[in-house]
């Protein structure tokens, strides 16, 4: 699922595929906001994208969906 990651006082925003459950990163983002600690999570690539707590501005979890194979109509 896709995840995007808002920064306090950063134009840009942090995007990436994640493996984990949309109630894992939700979970990792309540601790960390609750304790101010790091935000950490991987990408399904395997690279861990580390925030921290107290500058997250938003996080946004997509939807997760099972991925169609084959030519089919919408």
């Amino acid at each position: 699922m896709e995840v995007k990651i808002g920064i306090q006082n950063v134009a840009r925003e942090i995007v990436f595929e994640s493996g984990q459950s949309a109630d894992e990163v939700a979970d990792a983002v309540e601790q960390s906001l609750a304790s101010g600690a790091l935000l950490r999570l991987k990408d399904v690539k395997g690279r861990l994208i580390v925030v921290p707590g107290a500058s997250i501005g938003y996080v946004e979890i997509g939807a997760e969906e099972v991925r169609r194979v084959g030519f089919g109509a919408l």
